[in-house]
């Protein structure tokens, strides 16, 4: 059984984790983590995430479960991510992160940190996200410059950052396939009198309400035909399930920065 750590484990995509680790015949939890000060300290992790005892106790002390026979799995924030991984770097401990929202200075900080551990590093670990990516991508070299790139995505309105690192993720696979560059091309949202749509953009659209775990659709348009390619996450399980599947895989691999393409074979 693989020894599992969950960062962010009062959370919602903490608690999906830590039920579906509790559940797996091939994982089992180990530790739980926390910000300091989160009303779950001391608090029994099974009972937090509705799967009864688990005997292992909310704390805010990641350093001391980091060691390299144990792969953490954090959802947290992109602070305590980054903070996460210096940890894991320090202990030589494995680590999923699949946080969101960080800054260009943090991911330049990740970039350089992730490959000195077992890192796998993904804004999205939903199996069908990653096969979206690999068909956006294939449907971009082969449409051409013809069909206008079109991302818009959904989620719940606690989400902090938009738009979402799967959207942002889809949208350098588009760039990358057509020779696009994010920096200069990508468009988020349109008001007012924008002008004709110049050829090079790729529009990105950020939608928040309710309850939404998380909709990513990828749009084609050319003239008299329309290609849409839509992932629909219907609950966090979905994340979970590829973490956990990311991290039953980071064990076995070598010192190196992954992704989910590693994790499924795809190269």
């Amino acid at each position: 059984m693989t020894p599992i750590v969950v960062c962010g484990a009062a959370g919602r995509m903490g608690r999906a984790l830590v039920a579906l680790v509790a559940q797996n015949e091939a994982t089992r939890l180990v530790g739980a983590i926390e910000a300091q000060g989160n009303p779950a300290l001391g608090k029994d992790a099974g009972e937090l995430a509705g799967v009864g005892t688990l005997g292992v106790r909310v704390t805010d002390n990641f350093a001391a479960v980091a060691i390299p026979d144990t792969v953490a799995l954090d959802f947290t924030n992109a602070a305590a991510a980054l903070d996460h991984l210096r940890t894991a770097v320090q202990k030589q401990s494995p680590i999923v992160i699949g946080s969101t929202g960080f800054t260009v200075e943090q991911q330049a900080e990740i970039d350089r940190l992730a490959p000195q551990t077992r890192c796998v590093v993904a804004p999205n670990m939903s199996v069908g996200i990653a096969v979206l990516q690999r068909l956006a991508r294939q449907a971009a070299l082969a449409l051409g410059a013809d069909f206008d790139p079109e991302i818009v995505e959904i989620h719940h309105r606690m989400k902090v950052d938009a738009p979402s690192g799967t959207a942002l993720a889809l949208a350098r696979t588009v760039a990358d396939a057509t020779k696009r560059t994010l920096a200069t091309d990508a468009v988020y949202g349109r008001e007012g009198m924008v002008g004709q749509r110049q050829q090079r953009e790729i529009g990105i659209m950020a939608l928040r309400g309710g309850d939404a775990v998380g909709d990513h659709t990828v749009i084609f348009a050319g003239l008299g035909e329309r290609l849409e390619l839509t992932h629909r996450a219907q609950s966090r399980d979905c994340l979970a399930r590829g973490a956990i599947r990311a991290a039953l895989w980071l064990a076995q691999q070598p010192v190196g920065r992954y992704g989910m393409n590693d994790v499924l074979g795809w190269h």
